[in-house]
């Protein structure tokens, strides 16, 4: 797998309307309003990925199928592929943000 570009496609898919406390349940948002943030965007997702040692790529020019003008995704690698998780010692947070991660859409 050295010098292969990763597969990114199969990564976790992170919008900042889960996150961000402003919007409602209906409108996107996937965690409680006292765990959100205001008005995060993907910029500041993937600096976040990037302090948990956790592997990600920005993608500006995507927007979040419901309103498209929140643009700007970002894609996370939680697990490698046999399974085990990228940064253990994060792995509570992990679980606790697991509902928020895992899509009903995959």
């Amino acid at each position: 797998m050295e010098g292969e570009a990763p597969n990114i496609k199969k990564w976790v898919v992170l919008y900042p309307i889960y996150i961000n406390s402003k919007k409602t349940i209906a409108e996107g948002r996937r965690i409680s309003v006292g765990k959100a943030c205001e008005n995060p965007n993907c910029v500041e997702i993937g600096d976040s990925c990037k302090y948990l040692k956790l592997p990600c790529a920005i993608e500006i020019d995507k927007a979040y199928p419901r309103d498209f003008m929140q643009i700007g995704r970002v894609r996370v690698l939680l697990k490698r592929d046999d399974g085990s998780l990228y940064n253990p010692a994060i792995a509570s947070t992990l679980f606790k943000w697991s509902g928020v991660l895992s899509s009903p859409w995959k």
